[in-house]
């Protein structure tokens, strides 16, 4: 399986390799990222701390826009994804207990789809596939960065791998490794932001209803509540509460919680079921203080963070990845030093 293929390491852990540009995390941005530099010419080594059989199990999905199907199309993994995943062809916007409804079409926008929500391990594993039929990417995983040192003509990344380090020089680094970036801290590239005084709770359910291919969102005095289709009548649910509510929330008895959803939801979906845990993350607001610096780059979460609302968080960092591919392939193909 193309899983397994992207667990091979160099046989000798111990010399060195020269790259082109050396992404720090092999998530969803980090992945699209190298994907979408498959015709750049340019050679990438990806470097992932989890092996890929426990990176794709992540229990989550996420909202997904137009933009970034168009982006996936051109990578060239659209056509696989898109039957993993569900469609939404309506939006339904309300306020707390409010009768009234906004509502969004397909029509609106000339098309006959307003979006996307698919689970983290299609979409991952489809990257994955993908990236292992790429022969100038090079992956080491699972593998740890021990240092990095900025020099005026490379990065020189020292990596660990099965305890022993080795030495990877490279013309650019990019950062791809979350919210907590080590790479950003440690190149003292500073970050701005809150703390929101909210949580989010996430959950799959069976829903007794058929969603109709409906995205909802109803915005309570608490917080925002999203309602994601999901393919086989699932939904996600992204329910934001302040912190005591939402671990309140988490810890509930599975059928008062169930009947405070059916509540919030107004009987739309008709009675619901729970199936898996109740996740929960505290949300937040980052920005980092810039995004590049010499021989580095910041994308996705590393970069910057956002409220969950609307879900752009993905999607934002999925635009960073393509962005910063067109801009290091133009470079490229003028003979450019892409970390310069």
């Amino acid at each position: 399986m193309a899983t397994q293929q992207l667990t091979q390491t160099p046989p000798t852990p111990c010399q060195s390799f020269d790259y082109d540009i050396a992404i720090v995390g092999g998530g969803l941005v980090g992945a699209t990222l190298a994907s979408a530099l498959k015709d750049s010419g340019l050679n990438i080594v990806l470097i992932e701390a989890q092996p890929p059989s426990i990176a794709v199990e992540r229990r989550q999905a996420y909202a997904l826009s137009i933009t970034s199907g168009r982006i996936f199309q051109e990578i060239g993994i659209w056509h696989k994804l898109l039957p993993q995943i569900a469609t939404y062809r309506h939006i339904y916007l309300a306020d707390a207990e409010h009768p009234g409804i906004v509502e969004f079409y397909p029509k609106d926008l000339g098309r006959e789809d307003l979006g996307y929500v698919g689970k983290h391990r299609p979409i991952l594993t489809s990257l994955y596939e993908f990236l292992a039929d790429c022969s100038h990417i090079t992956w080491l995983c699972p593998a740890q960065v021990v240092n990095i040192d900025y020099q005026p003509s490379a990065a020189k990344i020292t990596v660990n791998i099965g305890g022993e380090n080795c030495q990877i020089q490279t013309r650019l680094v990019v950062a791809a490794d979350g919210a907590r970036s080590q790479i950003r801290t440690a190149a003292g590239i500073g970050t701005k932001g809150w703390k929101y005084w909210q949580s989010c709770i996430t959950a799959i359910i069976k829903t007794e209803k058929p969603h109709h291919n409906t995205a909802f969102e109803r915005f309570w005095p608490s917080g925002p509540m999203g309602i994601l289709p999901l393919s086989e009548n699932r939904c996600q649910i992204v329910w934001t509460a302040p912190h005591p509510e939402a671990k309140a929330l988490q810890e509930l008895d599975e059928q008062e919680f169930i009947k405070l959803l059916e509540y919030r939801t107004g009987g739309l979906l008709g009675h619901l079921e729970l199936e898996g845990d109740r996740l929960i993350f505290p949300v937040q607001l980052m920005q980092s203080d810039r995004y590049i610096s010499p021989r580095l780059a910041l994308v996705g979460d590393a970069a910057h963070c956002c409220h969950p609302v609307g879900g752009q968080g993905l999607n934002l960092g999925i635009r960073d990845a393509a962005a910063l591919a067109q801009v290091l392939a133009k470079a490229h193909q003028a003979g450019e030093d892409v970390g310069a």
